[in-house]
């Protein structure tokens, strides 16, 4: 970082700082949450998404090889246009990171100028194939994969990806195993109701 962000980031800290600080508070007569100087412009240079990390991810992905990987091992598409095996799995698995539930919420990032360019892409796979389509879909992409041995092909070459990570690391990284034992205990089943108390 240069030292104007670093400038701006040290007056963002201490605004927060001076708002957060410890106070005597008199009652008050309205909720905290008021939103009443809130104005929303379109800039014509700036834009945001929710998912802002996701252009950082994939720069990971990228660094460890995963698309390579997937795209060395994985053969279900007869010919590239435009789309790569790497492209669909990564568009399935970040509409995952970012919030999607199903495959139809491909559909908002895909139309998402700022989600695009975090990821360096001119277009990703559409949910599903339309008349207007030209390529092929997310959908399409899931039902190439004919039988088991496909499937694990594609797990094989993630699998293979974590492992050149951990050949990576230094010695020392695993003189050490820390385990976490703190957590949450939920019900995994909607038919299992959850006992309180």
């Amino acid at each position: 970082m240069n030292g104007t962000t670093h400038k701006k980031l040290a007056r963002r800290k201490a605004r927060i700082g001076k708002r957060l600080r410890q106070r005597q508070w008199d009652e008050q007569p309205r909720p905290m949450l008021a939103a009443k100087n809130i104005c929303y412009e379109m800039a014509d240079r700036t834009r945001a998404i929710g998912c802002g990390g996701i252009g950082a991810v994939h720069l990971r992905a990228r660094h460890v090889g995963l698309p390579q990987m997937i795209d060395g091992h994985v053969h279900v598409l007869k010919r590239h246009l435009p789309y790569h095996e790497s492209d669909h799995v990564l568009n399935i698995a970040y509409n995952a990171l970012t919030g999607g539930t199903c495959i139809e919420d491909l559909e908002p990032r895909r139309t998402d100028e700022a989600y695009l360019d975090a990821l360096g892409a001119q277009r990703i796979p559409d949910p599903t194939t339309t008349r207007l389509s030209s390529s092929k879909s997310a959908g399409d992409f899931c039902r190439r994969f004919e039988n088991d041995q496909q499937v694990l092909t594609l797990m094989e070459a993630i699998n293979e990806t974590r492992l050149n990570i951990w050949r990576r690391q230094e010695p020392s990284f695993f003189r050490q195993a820390v385990i976490d034992a703190d957590g949450t205990i939920a019900p995994t089943s909607p038919l299992v109701p959850a006992r309180l108390g």
